[in-house]
């Protein structure tokens, strides 16, 4: 019986920290784009049905001939564009899976090194409570500074974890919030807000600190890293 869990990966940002002529999930490392990489570990997943891709308006016919075709990714089941907000862009995406999806995973297609350990995690700790993401315990001392650039107070990090994606949620609850919030919901950074406001509870999955957003030049030179040593453990 097949999986009726599905993946939205959502690469549509423009990726303007990283400078250059293209947007950050198309630069190529060891000659393959940033979005081929994370895309190949949603395919192996055995609990992804199927796969929607978000990417930029004008975007969209170079990712189906030089992503989807190319590597062969045949659980991409749409591309289609996203929108001016990260909100509009998951929301475009939710309407394109089917009535009989159980649960969606969300995802940032700048993250390549996400694992099959975590997308399995967070769907079934989504389909327990409702809602999952993946995060890691925050590592340095956080403090609080006001509008002078002076520190107010040492935030205790022993309850402090940075989130990452993916994050799954029961579709019919999270398509139903988008819903409810789209119109204003311009200050929501990741799903899992639409479901903290309604004090719906959100199982928390750790994630590794090597599941890394690309977004910096730094990233850039930490991703060839990860891969080298990567190669190196497959030899």
């Amino acid at each position: 019986m097949s999986n009726k869990n599905y993946a939205i990966v959502v690469a549509a940002g423009k990726g303007r920290r990283l400078g250059g002529k293209i947007n950050k999930q198309y630069i190529e490392i060891y000659n393959k784009p940033i979005v081929a990489y994370t895309l190949e570990v949603f395919q192996r997943c055995e609990m992804i049905e199927g796969i929607v891709l978000v990417v930029g308006e004008k975007e969209i016919d170079f990712c189906k001939k030089e992503i989807v075709e190319k590597y062969g990714f045949t659980k991409i089941i749409s591309v289609l564009a996203g929108g001016k907000e990260r909100i509009n862009s998951v929301h475009n995406g939710l309407k394109e899976l089917p009535d009989q999806c159980e649960i969606v995973s969300i995802h940032d297609g700048a993250r390549p090194f996400v694992t099959n350990e975590m997308i399995n995690k967070s769907i079934i700790a989504a389909q327990e409570v409702g809602g999952a993401i993946v995060a890691v315990p925050v590592k340095d001392t956080i403090k609080a500074i006001n509008s002078n650039m002076e520190v107010e107070k040492t935030i205790d990090r022993g309850k402090l974890w940075s989130v990452q994606t993916p994050q799954s949620f029961r579709f019919n609850q999270l398509k139903e919030l988008y819903s409810k919030y789209l119109e204003n919901g311009k200050d929501i950074t990741d799903d899992a807000m639409l479901f903290e406001r309604e004090g719906y509870p959100i199982k928390v999955i750790k994630g590794s600190y090597e599941n890394i957003k690309i977004t910096t030049p730094e990233d850039l030179f930490m991703a060839e890293e990860i891969l080298r040593r990567e190669d190196r453990n497959n030899a």
